[in-house]
């Protein structure tokens, strides 16, 4: 494969590189006002110091997609593996030091994978949330077990109805001040309603397995 072009220009007989410190010192003398150039420089060098902070955490498939720069890579790969803390703090600033050298079609390459992946976890977190909701509000009224039932008409009733009988009889505390018990009844309630916020119950039958109401539950 043929090596992308950097993107940048000469002076003086010398390459500077788009991004670069050299090009941002340039900039700065061209626009003439010394501090707000090196505010404006300063904000840019902190993105990309943040950006590559962000990058670490990027999943590896989504990374393999990058055309990036090996030695980009090979720190990343360091930072992952370094326990300490000052060493980990040095690894980041070397990483934004390598960030600020790349050009600006691999930086918007970084932000879209960067904002995909933020933009899944948020989706997933929400998915959690209304599960969560849902598996509460099953084990607290009758009448929200009537129209999950209404929503789901695949699901099979009894075992749904028989795991919140086991739950509510789990919540309760043996002994004044016990805290409530969440056992196995309480999980599979959460992992059936997740499974059919999501679509994954096959045509939404047996999407939740009966329990032995008499079962002893940690």
């Amino acid at each position: 494969m043929a090596r992308k072009q950097r993107q940048g220009y000469w002076v003086r007989g010398h390459f500077v590189a788009a991004g670069s410190e050299l090009d941002l010192e340039l900039k700065r003398e061209l626009k003439g006002d010394q501090d707000y150039s090196r505010n404006d420089a300063k904000r840019d060098s902190d993105a990309k110091q943040k950006m590559g902070e962000e990058l670490v955490e990027l999943a590896g498939h989504a990374r393999k997609q990058l055309d990036l720069p090996e030695a980009l890579n090979i720190a990343i790969d360091e930072a992952k593996r370094i326990d300490s803390h000052g060493a980990k703090r040095r690894q980041m600033q070397y990483i934004g030091k390598l960030m600020r050298k790349l050009d600006d079609d691999t930086l918007q390459a970084i932000e879209a994978a960067l904002l995909a992946q933020h933009q899944g976890s948020a989706e997933q977190t929400q998915a959690l949330h209304e599960a969560e909701q849902w598996r509460d509000r099953l084990i607290a009224s009758d009448d929200a077990v009537t129209e999950w039932l209404s929503l789901h008409r695949g699901i099979d009733a009894q075992a749904l109805r028989s795991l919140i009988r086991q739950a509510r009889k789990d919540a309760k505390p043996t002994q004044a001040g016990e805290t409530p018990r969440h056992g196995r009844a309480y999980r599979e309630i959460f992992q059936g309603v997740k499974n059919a916020l999501n679509g994954h119950a096959e045509d939404e039958q047996a999407l939740l397995p009966e329990v032995d109401q008499d079962e002893e539950t940690p």
